[in-house]
């Protein structure tokens, strides 16, 4: 397991014995397409990190669901609320394709943090560099327009416009597929 992990770039913060103390405790799981690891509203007992495949994370709107994020491997998958105060997310996070993942319980990693200080300097990197990721999302979203939105997306993420359905794209731009379509022509 711990070779595992040591091909995933988050586990490079860690040195050696940290990474494998928590090799000792991840499990590697395949999940089918359209799986849906974290739910909305439930306290979640697990914290993922995507080996393979595609997710999204998504909150369910009056009559749509909202893309905010998308993964790849490499990535975490966590329920925040969950994770930070042990209350129920305002998340779901599905995956869009056969997945394979590493799992931990979240009470166990949490156990690991207070208990080993290279751990937890790990677990608070990874909450920062989620945050960065989410405020730059809000920014751009605040502050760009969608064609602008589109145009870093296919140049960030060029693999997931030819993987992640047009519907999911056009939620997590913020416009409607109609919109995205007329994007898109300019670029083809």
């Amino acid at each position: 397991m711990q070779e595992k992990l040591k091909n995933i770039e988050i586990f490079s913060l860690l040195n050696e014995d940290a990474l494998s103390l928590l090799a000792l405790h991840c499990k590697l799981v395949n999940h089918k397409k359209g799986t849906v690891l974290i739910y909305a509203e439930k306290v979640e007992p697990y914290f993922y990190i995507l080996e393979s495949g595609i997710a999204r994370a998504y909150s369910d709107g009056e009559n749509q669901q909202i893309t905010f994020w998308f993964g790849q491997a490499g990535d975490v998958l966590f329920s925040y609320n969950s994770y930070i105060n042990n209350k129920p997310g305002y998340e779901n996070i599905e995956l869009l394709e056969d997945s394979t993942l590493f799992q931990i319980n979240l009470n166990t990693l949490l156990k690991l943090y207070s208990e080993h200080l290279e751990l937890a300097n790990w677990g608070r990197k990874i909450a920062e560099l989620e945050l960065i990721a989410t405020e730059k999302r809000l920014i751009d979203r605040s502050f760009k327009d969608a064609t602008e939105r589109y145009q870093d997306f296919i140049n960030q993420q060029p693999e997931l416009v030819k993987k992640v359905a047009l519907k999911h794209i056009a939620s997590y731009l913020g416009v409607t597929q109609v919109t995205l379509s007329r994007i898109r022509a300019v670029y083809k």
